[in-house]
């Protein structure tokens, strides 16, 4: 059963890579997003992360489940509240029999993350508060 979890405590990338580790599974892949500084030449002091709680549980666990369907095994930790530069933001690892699928189901929830779970980014930037990434950068 996947792991699925939103804290605001930091995330413990060598504890969550331990649950993973099964003998069932040759192919462990670990995706953990941190906060960067530089996003071209806009500078990032911090971010801050909020969601619909409810409904970014639930859509987590489809991803989650959609994987596991597959024969693999699932974990998705995503941060929320105020990140300072280098921490971690949110991870995701897939354990499966293989590392053909355990690559192609890491992508894909952190993929899917991106497109269809209600988390919103607020950078705090050195000129000016963006929401939602580079791709909105010039739009606020």
């Amino acid at each position: 059963m996947a792991i699925v979890k939103l804290q605001y405590e930091p995330i413990n990338v060598f504890y969550l890579y331990q649950q993973l580790k099964n003998k069932q599974y040759g192919g462990i892949v670990v995706f953990s997003g941190t906060v960067r500084e530089w996003t071209g030449t806009i500078q990032t002091k911090e971010i801050e992360y909020t969601a619909y709680q409810k409904m970014a549980i639930k859509e987590l666990e489809k991803l989650t489940s959609e994987v596991e369907k597959k024969g693999a095994s699932a974990i998705v930790v995503h941060r929320l509240g105020s990140l300072a530069l280098s921490e971690e933001a949110v991870f995701v690892g897939v354990a499966a029999p293989h590392r053909k699928e355990a690559f192609a189901g890491c992508q894909y929830i952190i993929d899917h993350l991106k497109e269809t779970v209600p988390i919103w980014k607020k950078e705090i930037n050195t000129d000016k508060i963006r929401w939602g990434g580079e791709l909105n950068a010039d739009k606020n």
